[in-house]
């Protein structure tokens, strides 16, 4: 199987390149090693995947819609699994424009790329749990209307299901767009809070706790994202029941007291947080929680993994990253 992963130096895109190499598949990685945080740890994750003989790694942005096309064109690539984008809430609120360009213009030159190649591979695209805005209805279901968007970050999210319902309607690509629910592990993403909080408490500095605790998310360990997403890829657009385009939920099924996150998080550290109670932050939505009943009914996908035993993981990892003992890419199960 041959796949091109866009964001290949990102978080899950790194654990899911990683993955399909471990299962033969030939991989063509994508990522414009951006600043958005520390273009030092995209580095070393791009740096462990070189190592790979499979792996062959393009620094490019995606919305450079020539250089897409014709990376795609030229690939006859089986799978494209899109997922670079501008991620984060928050900072949507500071730099409206850079969701504009990777996420909507980056999106589209991903649809057209796959659109104009010859083998028309199967996209696989990431979404995410915050188009679903504060909805009275939990757990979420793909089903519910998603109009409501909290932050522009959800919006261009919500947009890129649209344009590419839109392009599955116009041309016939198959395709399947993923909500990733808070995703969580070693080599993550330092703007996330529970690295931010790991790196507090570790420094003795106080970690800010929004609506004064009062949240629920759906934290779901990167090894199960990593296996739903490597489910889809080999199982292909065969399970979809004639519909072209699907979007699942892809998350633990099981929202936690953000209280009890960080209880865990400070028992896997060894430390006390000290704790900043704080107002709901703009863009921020109470509750996550992933009803996964159609993606563990098509594809089979079933989370294990329990945030006691993601925690301890991602702790130990943390404390060796700190200390830069992290010198291999780090293998969970």
């Amino acid at each position: 199987m041959k796949v091109l992963v866009t964001g290949a130096a990102g978080f899950i895109g790194a654990y899911v390149s990683h993955a399909l190499l471990d299962r033969g598949a030939s991989v063509t990685g994508v990522d414009s090693l951006n600043d958005y945080y520390d273009p030092s740890l995209k580095a070393r994750r791009f740096g462990f995947l070189k190592e790979r003989p499979a792996f062959s790694a393009h620094e490019l942005d995606i919305a450079d819609v020539p250089a897409m096309a014709a990376l795609v064109a030229d690939g006859k690539f089986d799978t494209v699994i899109h997922l670079a984008a501008q991620a984060g809430v928050r900072y949507s609120l500071k730099a409206p424009f850079a969701y504009a360009q990777s996420n909507l213009v980056g999106h589209l030159s991903v649809l057209e790329a796959v659109r104009h190649a010859p083998s028309q591979p199967f996209l696989i695209y990431a979404s995410s749990s915050s188009v679903y805005g504060n909805t009275a209805t939990t757990p979420f279901s793909e089903s519910e209307r998603a109009d409501t968007p909290e932050s522009l970050y959800a919006a261009t999210k919500r947009s890129c299901e649209l344009m590419s319902s839109s392009y599955t309607q116009l041309y016939g690509l198959p395709q399947v767009g993923l909500r990733f629910f808070t995703v969580y592990g070693p080599w993550g993403r330092p703007d996330m809070a529970y690295w931010g909080f790991a790196k507090r408490i570790l420094d003795g500095e106080p970690i800010d706790v929004f609506n004064h605790g009062d949240l629920r998310r759906d934290f779901t360990w990167i090894d199960d994202i990593v296996d739903g997403v490597v489910r889809i890829a080999e199982g292909g657009a065969n399970p979809l029941h004639g519909q072209l385009h699907r979007i699942y939920n892809i998350g633990n099924n099981h929202p936690e007291r953000l209280l009890d996150f960080i209880e865990v998080l400070e028992a896997s550290l060894g430390r006390k947080a000290d704790k900043r109670f704080l107002p709901m932050q703009p863009g921020d939505v109470y509750e996550t929680a992933a009803d996964i009943s159609a993606i563990r009914a098509d594809y089979g996908f079933e989370p294990t993994t329990s945030i006691e035993t993601g925690l301890e993981r991602f702790a130990s990892w943390f404390v060796a990253y700190r200390n830069d003992r992290t010198t291999a890419w780090t293998k969970n199960s």
